[in-house]
């Protein structure tokens, strides 16, 4: 397990460093700190309110609202925080209402970890901590509900937010003991970890497809999105970005025409000291419209810095490089001996593989709003990481970050875009400089262009197989920049096992799989280059995202090698021994689930046409989701790639709301299509060359294949969903391209010149 999961994960925190209150008032908020995202009457509670927890308060009306410290951007993760609490609590679904949580302190959880939404994390980290938080607030309830009945505790019965004696006939329901003052009952931390939670043969609420509650916030206009915000005397900020991606520098703003435009207020030439933006300049002004046209008018000049020449090519050659030194980067796995074992293989395969910059793309354009009030900074957007963030804001403001308040709004879209908090630092500046509330919104050039991207990727990989056709060794070089070394957290890096220091596991995990292979070595290699050039984030999936592409390639290339089916060949790789007991057979049987669903070998082909398998556990081999996909492909002599059908099985253990999870699931899996076929963003000149969706060309509604899920729920402890399935397809996808016709293609996306020459070869 990692070490930032290792910090992150209920069943490794000291739970002795907190105790669990029930019946306390709520704390002061001292700098003005307010849960967003319902209306102000939820937002703010009224004193009689019972909260058994920090996390969920019960109104004297019955209501239960759960506050959500996790970023919800269309997954429904609040929804699901309350579900289960609800079902642990006995309430009944109407009753329960969502909000989402500060940056105050009070929220800073040792138990459910860091305010961080990524990593497919939220429902697995959360599950235990919220499940006792719920039988918690049950117990004092009911406790005091016995007491007004004048009955014994353990003969009533909770259920719908209704607390019975069957024997009496006598009941209370939730907001009746909540007026009645008598639910005061403390638990301590040993308290909390001895409540015996429901066995999944006790369920009532989880594993059912309940309304989520957040749906009616985003219809009716309640839930509030970073772009709705409004405030008094607020005024806009418009970005001009350099030409370069990250280094440049500016060398003078001439704001002579922009001074003509009707609103202007200033240009802020941003002096970053977080050093998240380089030669950034903000047109203010009073309206969005004139903030626009007046950064169109201002006339910069820029120094390129040290990166403005550099190219996707660049980047490739260099990652080449450092990929063919012996004592480049760090090793993540080091099993065995696989140079010995290939000086004796029978037959030796090596293969390049490679991914190109990615970019998120949001539909939400970023944006944030800064005020100053007296000494206090607020900030008002939808962030993924609001520790993080606070501290850029914090720092873009020259301020201690305990001066800043968050407000956290729902996201209009995240995919790890909004782990970053660049929209901050112009938004704080720029109230800094005018004394008002300012509101910076990105255009989709803006974003685009200063994305932090998904990082490029160049990936070596080496096989070798004795005799029997057997995988007796794999060496695996992994060459990127390294995302979350950029962060600047040391807990979120990992140590390498060779001890030269820590690396980025976030771009190596994957490799790591629970295939037996006796001698398997995976290094992990910093492009130096890419990294400065351009400053790379975590998009959807991750490093799985690239390194299953490698992983499930070679494996198929493997079995066509070895004369040996491809999915039979996994099935006999993944037999359980050592460390990866447990998870190889989960992984096996979704792999069988997958393809006895799609029909897998069952069924001639029309030419042209072929089904491709993999099967991965992401999104980390700690917080694997077990999931396999079989993707159906026609191949046309032109090149071009129709996906007819994906087929996607995953184990999540125990399924909170299923048909939440199939939405993720049925998502992530077109979003693997997507980077599979469509989308490449290229760097020129120091520069992202795509500005939007005409040159950066995601999966269309034309282009939907079917997708068929099969969630499989064993009662095993809920893992995630939102990213597995992306992971997996892309791999599937190349697989299926070469049994329909003889082409391997190593790069992605897959394009159809990729095909045709790789048919051609």
């Amino acid at each position: 397990m990692n070490k930032h999961v290792k910090n992150l994960a209920p069943e490794t925190t000291d739970l002795s460093r907190r105790s669990f209150l029930v019946g306390t008032a709520a704390t002061g908020l001292v700098l003005g700190y307010a849960a967003s995202g319902i209306d102000e009457a939820l937002a703010a509670p009224a004193p009689a309110n019972f909260e058994p927890s920090v996390w969920y308060s019960i109104a004297p009306d019955g209501l239960v609202t759960v506050t959500c410290g996790k970023a919800d951007m269309g997954q429904h993760v609040a929804s699901t925080m309350a579900q289960i609490v609800a079902e642990e609590l006995g309430a009944n679904w109407k009753d329960m209402r969502v909000q989402l949580a500060s940056n105050d302190p009070k929220f800073n959880d040792p138990v459910l970890g860091a305010q961080i939404t990524g990593g497919s994390w939220s429902t697995m980290m959360n599950f235990d901590a919220m499940s006792r938080a719920g039988a918690a607030g049950r117990i004092a309830l009911t406790e005091a509900a016995a007491a007004s009945m004048g009955v014994p505790a353990s003969e009533l019965v909770v259920r719908a937010s209704t607390i019975s004696h069957p024997k009496s006939k006598k009941s209370m329901s939730f907001a009746e003991v909540v007026k009645s003052g008598k639910a005061t009952k403390t638990f301590t931390a040993d308290d909390l970890k001895a409540i015996k939670l429901k066995s999944a043969d006790q369920y009532t609420m989880i594993g059912v497809s309940v309304p989520q509650l957040d749906i009616p916030l985003k219809v009716n206009g309640t839930a509030k999105y970073g772009i709705d915000v409004m405030l008094p005397g607020m005024v806009y900020g418009a970005l001009v970005t350099p030409p370069v991606r990250y280094g440049a520098t500016v060398k003078s703003v001439d704001d002579s025409a922009a001074k003509k435009v009707p609103g202007f207020i200033r240009a802020v030439t941003l002096d970053d000291k977080t050093t998240t933006t380089t030669g950034w300049v903000v047109a203010v002004a009073n309206t969005y419209a004139q903030a626009k046209k007046a950064a169109e008018a201002l006339k910069i000049s820029y120094d390129g810095g040290p990166n403005a020449k550099l190219s996707s090519e660049s980047l490739f050659a260099e990652a080449k490089r450092l990929q063919g030194l012996s004592d480049s980067g760090e090793f993540f796995v080091k099993d065995g001996d696989p140079n010995a074992a290939f000086g004796t293989a029978a037959k030796v395969l090596e293969a390049e593989y490679t991914t190109n910059i990615n970019i998120h793309a949001p539909m939400e354009p970023m944006n944030a709003t800064a005020e100053f009030k007296g000494d206090i900074l607020h900030i008002y957007s939808g962030n993924q990481f609001a520790t993080r963030s606070g501290a850029i804001a914090a720092g873009a403001a020259g301020i201690d970050p305990k001066f800043v308040v968050m407000h956290q709004m729902w996201l209009g879209g995240g995919f790890g875009r909004r782990l970053d908090a660049d929209m901050m630092v112009p938004a704080v500046q720029a109230a800094k400089a005018v004394g008002k509330p300012v509101k910076v919104i990105y255009t989709r050039e803006n974003d685009m262009t200063m994305d932090f991207s998904r990082p490029l990727t160049y990936q070596k990989v080496k096989a070798g197989v004795d005799g029997d056709g057997k995988l007796v060794a794999l060496s695996h070089d992994v060459v990127s920049a390294w995302p979350t070394q950029r962060w600047g957290i040391p807990d979120f890096l990992s140590p390498s096992v060779d001890k030269k220091g820590p690396l980025d596991a976030f771009t190596v995990n994957g490799s790591d799989f629970f295939y037996t292979v006796p001698n398997h070595y995976v290094r992990a290699i910093k492009n130096e280059m890419a990294h400065n050039a351009t400053p790379s984030g975590q998009l959807r999936s991750v490093a799985p995202g690239w390194t299953f592409w490698a992983v499930e390639s070679m494996v198929d290339e493997i079995a066509h090698a070895t004369g040996k089916d491809p999915a039979l060949l996994r099935v006999e790789l993944l037999d359980g021994k050592g460390k990866n007991d447990g998870g190889a057979q989960r992984l096996r049987n979704t792999l069988l689930a997958a393809m006895g669903l799609a029909g897998y070998g069952t069924k001639k082909l029309p030419k042209g046409e072929g089904m491709g398998v993999a099967c991965v556990s992401s999104q980390e081999r700690a917080t694997a989701s077990w999931t396999a996909c079989v993707a159906h492909v026609a191949v046309a002599p032109s090149g071009e790639v129709t996906v007819k059908k994906l087929t996607v099985a995953t184990d999540v253990g125990t399924q909170v709301n299923p048909d939440g999870i199939r939405a993720q699931v049925e998502g992530a899996a077109l979003w693997g299509m997507s980077l599979a076929l469509f989308e490449k963003a290229t760097l020129k000149d120091g520069g992202i060359e795509q500005t939007n969706f005409d040159t950066y060309t995601p999966l269309r509604m034309s282009q939907l294949p079917e997708v068929a899920v099969n969630v499989i729920a064993n009662g095993e402890k809920a893992t995630g969903v939102g990213e597995p399935a992306v992971t997996v397809v892309a791999p599937a996808i190349g697989n299926a391209v070469f049994n329909a016709v003889g082409a391997r293609v190593r790069g992605l996306p897959i394009t159809a010149e990729a095909v045709k020459a790789a048919m051609k070869a």
